[in-house]
């Protein structure tokens, strides 16, 4: 038996950055049930005056910020000096460790800026670890066709024999964008001890007979070790999975620790400026 649907939450509008439009879909207060990811926000605007603000310098720690572009341009820029500008289809991968100052701004005054960012939680043993930054390159991806012509881009994990661009451990996230000809049906492997979801952003999936249109949230139920996916017509989403944590989550905005007083602490060294600056 595939695994079924246990929730299905439609996306909160919302308003971050600098007047940026977008779309939560996995908002602060579902962090426990799906650990170990914190939050999913998808974009989606071609009004210039709901993307061009971006989101200028801000502060992170204790977690991954992972941000896949659908459409348009994107630049970040960093307090380590790491720089980097995604395209479509291209991946822009940070580990914010024990602290970074970014800023994630568009390339474009004009068309569609559309994509997603997700949020991965470190173990607490990690939190402090140095902060990276990786660009993962479109045609860098690893991909994969079905027989019956489902396509796959692997960001992070394993699907259908094909291993992601990214390993994480403690975490083992799987990252796949999967492309559902009409007509198709697609199954793989998701071990239950995994916490999973899904957001259809082309198109409608069906799992179980239930249809799953987009901008909701597909929870899916710990209860099967594989999934299997179907649609009628050409549909498009966003399969995402990963190992708990099952550690105690504190949380203040931009920080996610362990305990209170350990927020308190990155609050305190980032007013201090021991984050650093990005670079002008």
């Amino acid at each position: 038996m595939s695994r079924s649907i246990e929730q299905l939450l439609p996306g909160i509008p919302t308003v971050e950055g600098n007047a940026v439009k977008l779309t939560r879909l996995l908002a602060q207060a579902l962090q426990q049930r799906l650990d170990p990811f914190l939050m999913l926000d998808h974009f989606d605007n071609d009004e210039p005056n709901d993307y061009v603000g971006g989101f200028p310098n801000h502060p992170h720690r204790g977690f991954e910020t992972i941000t896949y572009l659908l459409a348009g341009a994107m630049q970040h820029s960093d307090s380590t000096g790491h720089t980097g500008t995604i395209q479509a289809g291209d991946v822009q991968w940070m580990c914010a460790g024990r602290g970074v100052v970014h800023s994630e701004m568009p390339q474009q005054n004009e068309g569609r800026l559309a994509g997603f960012q997700l949020w991965l939680n470190l173990p607490a043993t990690e939190k402090m670890q140095t902060p990276w930054y990786k660009d993962l390159l479109s045609d860098t991806l690893p991909r994969f066709e079905t027989e019956q012509g489902v396509k796959g881009c692997v960001i992070a994990g394993e699907c259908h024999q094909t291993n992601g661009a990214i390993q994480r451990p403690f975490t083992e996230p799987l990252i796949v964008d999967l492309h559902l000809p009409a007509n198709s049906q697609f199954t793989t492997d998701l071990p239950a001890s995994h916490n999973a979801f899904f957001v259809v952003y082309e198109g409608v999936a069906n799992v179980q007979g239930e249809e799953i249109t987009p901008e909701r949230l597909a929870i899916l139920r710990n209860d099967a070790d594989d999934l299997t996916l179907s649609s009628n017509e050409p549909t498009k989403l966003l399969l995402i999975a990963g190992k708990p944590l099952k550690e105690p989550i504190a949380r203040y905005g931009p920080f996610v620790m362990n305990t209170p007083d350990e927020i308190q602490q990155a609050i305190t060294e980032y007013r201090s400026g021991e984050f650093g600056d990005v670079a002008e």
